[in-house]
């Protein structure tokens, strides 16, 4: 498919507004508009949603959410090379794609968009886990968004998505799979992108929950997330030692053995746990 809309292919668009991939912003252009529009396809109907984007490089994915029928579009770029390119969208589609420049980390995309927001992104390598964290862990739940479709390398996926006792459960499986639905919708390998990158890639469609499977603090479940899990062939009495002092205690009212590991256990109930024992509980 060359086109999905009035706009050239996105190699011409590419050379015409010399927007080579750089790697210091985590950039792989997918330019097969039949592979973004079914990553489009994937975020579900988009006909009564504003979408998300970040790092839309020169617009694929963008043109796909926008052909899908997205309402409204709001593209976050930090590479100024594209914005000309992401302009050129904004006109085929009159109203329905605002273009901000800038850092998706620093920007706060909400006065921008009306509910019910939906979130879509070939995200850049280099923030993709940073932002995903940001994403699942808001102050309040349910979040501003509805679901994510986002573009990571497929390790990265694959540890999302992972299931307890597996060697990439984890920090992220636990974060994502506490409050969402995670799978795998799409698997691509390297030649799709421009550069080539060295792993292949995978989209991930996360669909929020009402309200998480397990009851917790957000911010003390991340705290002992990140500890048990970067030492987690520790045993969890030696990886928590730095977050209470009796931390063996807690693990037994937790019914957790304290010779256990991380990817062994219900982290919820020692993150109550956790919570009860430093409000003097």
């Amino acid at each position: 498919m060359s086109a999905i809309d009035g706009l050239p292919p996105l190699r011409e668009v590419i050379a015409r507004h010399d927007l080579r991939a750089k790697k210091q912003l985590g950039q792989n252009f997918l330019l097969d508009l039949n592979l973004t529009a079914r990553i489009a396809r994937a975020a579900g109907d988009l006909t009564q949603c504003d979408v998300i984007e970040v790092g839309p490089g020169p617009g694929g994915l963008t043109r796909g959410l926008l052909a899908e029928g997205a309402r409204h579009v709001l593209a976050i770029e930090k590479d100024a090379r594209a914005i000309p390119a992401l302009q050129e969208v904004a006109a085929a589609y009159p109203g329905r794609l605002t273009v901000i420049h800038g850092d998706a980390l620093d920007i706060d995309p909400l006065a921008h968009v009306t509910p019910p927001v939906r979130i879509a992104a070939n995200l850049p390598y280099n923030i993709g886990t940073e932002l995903l964290v940001g994403w699942l862990t808001p102050p309040d739940w349910p979040p501003f968004w509805q679901s994510l479709t986002l573009m990571f390398q497929k390790e990265v996926a694959s540890r999302i998505v992972a299931r307890p006792g597996g060697k990439d459960y984890g920090r992220l499986a636990i974060l994502a799979q506490w409050r969402c639905e995670a799978r795998i919708v799409l698997s691509l390998p390297p030649q799709a992108f421009v550069p080539a990158p060295k792993v292949e890639s995978a989209v991930v469609h996360l669909t929020a929950l009402p309200a998480p499977r397990y009851p917790a603090d957000p911010k003390v479940l991340e705290e002992i997330t990140r500890a048990a899990f970067g030492q987690r062939r520790k045993m969890l009495r030696a990886a928590l030692r730095g977050i209470h002092p009796g931390i063996e205690s807690l693990l037994e009212q937790a019914g957790i053995p304290p010779t256990a590991r991380a990817e062994e256990i219900d982290l919820c109930a020692l993150a109550r746990a956790l919570s009860s024992a430093r409000a003097g509980g």
